[in-house]
Formats: C-alpha cells, sequence, structure tokens
C-alpha cells in the first residue's frame, strides 16, 4: 500500500486537503513512545493539525531533551498531565471536570502518546512531569454512561482508555475551548472513517464525519469574515 507521507493514510483516501486549522489559547505537548510515531494509526498528529502550538518529543528513560525541558519550564505555560486520577502520586493535584488557570497563563496539556502499557510506563519514568498537576478524563463522568469510545482502529482493554485525540478533544471541551473541541472531534472521525477504508476490516466509522467538517469550516469562516 502506498501511502500519504503527511497523514500516513492509503493516497487514495488522503486526507489532507480537507486539514483544519484552529486558534487556541491552549498548548499540547505530545511525549510519543519511540514506536508510537511510526504507526499509521496515531491519532497524536491530528492535534498538531488542528492546535497551532503542538510540540511533540519521542520519550526516553535515560535523557530528556533540552528544548522539551525548556517548554514545561516556560513561564506563559501552566503545564498539566492528562492522566487517569488513579495514577496520581500522592503530592500530585487532580483536576477532573474543571481545571484552574493562573491569569497570566495558558494551558500546556501535556499528553502520553503510547499504547497503555507505554504510557504508564513513561508516566511512572518521567520525574521530570511529577511536580505537575494530573487531569484525570472519564467520558462517562463527563459525557454520560452511555459514552463509547469511537477508536475502532485498535482495541482498548477499558472503555475509559480513549485515542489520544479522542481525550485531547475532551479536555478543549472541559476548558472552554467548545468549538475547537468539536472541530478536533470532527477531524479524528474523518481519520478513524478513511483509515478504516484502507485496511481489512468492517468500517465502523462515521460517513458523515467529513461532511459535518466542511460545514464546521463553513462556520469557522464565516464567523472570521464577521469580526
Amino acid at each position: 500500500m502506498i501511502r500519504c507521507d503527511v497523514c500516513h493514510l492509503a493516497e487514495k483516501h488522503c486526507i489532507c486537503q480537507l486539514r483544519p486549522r484552529a486558534e487556541s489559547n491552549a498548548g499540547f505537548l505530545l511525549l510519543m513512545y519511540d514506536t508510537e510515531v511510526l504507526k499509521p494509526s496515531n491519532t497524536g498528529k491530528l492535534i498538531a493539525d488542528v492546535i497551532p502550538d503542538t510540540y511533540a518529543f519521542l520519550w526516553s528513560r535515560t535523557s530528556v531533551e533540552d528544548e522539551l525541558i525548556a517548554i514545561i519550564s516556560d513561564e506563559q505555560w501552566q503545564p498539566f498531565i492528562v492522566f487517569p486520577a488513579e495514577y496520581a502520586l500522592e503530592h500530585q493535584q487532580v483536576f477532573h471536570q474543571a481545571i484552574t488557570i493562573d491569569s497570566n497563563k495558558r494551558p500546556l496539556f501535556i499528553m502520553l502518546d503510547g499504547s497503555w502499557r507505554e504510557a504508564k510506563k513513561m508516566f511512572r519514568k518521567s520525574p521530570y512531569l511529577a511536580k505537575f498537576p494530573v487531569l484525570s478524563i472519564d467520558p462517562q463522568v463527563l459525557i454520560g454512561e452511555a459514552y463509547l469510545p469511537k477508536y475502532q482502529m485498535r482495541i482498548s482493554a477499558k472503555i475509559n482508555q480513549l485515542a489520544t485525540a479522542e481525550v485531547a478533544a475532551q479536555v478543549l471541551s472541559i476548558y472552554g475551548e467548545k468549538d475547537n473541541a468539536q472541530l478536533l472531534d470532527c477531524w479524528f472521525d474523518v481519520y478513524s472513517y478513511q483509515y478504516q477504508k484502507s485496511v481489512c476490516q468492517t468500517n465502523k466509522g462515521d460517513e458523515t464525519a467529513q461532511g459535518r467538517l466542511e460545514q464546521l469550516l463553513s462556520m469557522q469562516s464565516k464567523q472570521v469574515k464577521e469580526n
């Protein structure tokens, strides 16, 4: 299969021309396990498509890039580690359905991008992150008990183990950027549907996603012109 170098989908299902772009006060920092960055099914890259201030670094147990430390130490940012509360260290503050931001800060949401086993390893073995509060996402609390993960490319062991982009959309919603949350969530749906068209499995994606995305982008463009 020949894949697009950018979106990593099969060329005939490339979605690059549909890529949305938002304005956001939030930033995201992706710590990626080394095997994750090579997977076409990785959704972390979808966050970078939508949110301008998105940074990505390969995770290493033995070393930390200077640029990564510089970003999380930058005074403009107020970092949060997005991870389940049950894994928080005793001293770490935990946020659930709302977060508190200093008036002169912007939130920087740190996402551990890998399989569930890999993410737990990154959380435990990244001492430079231990000083930051944890933002715990539980979709059944935020959205309702009937919520089901929309990520069909891999099987999750637990109901609250969502795709990276799926979690990021909920993070944006908690922060109050509802329009950006909706845009990223829809972009995730577009990607999921087109990805599944490229593989030998039943497509459980949302075939209406592209139409919804185009409608959102049209509304976004209209709002910009009005302002």
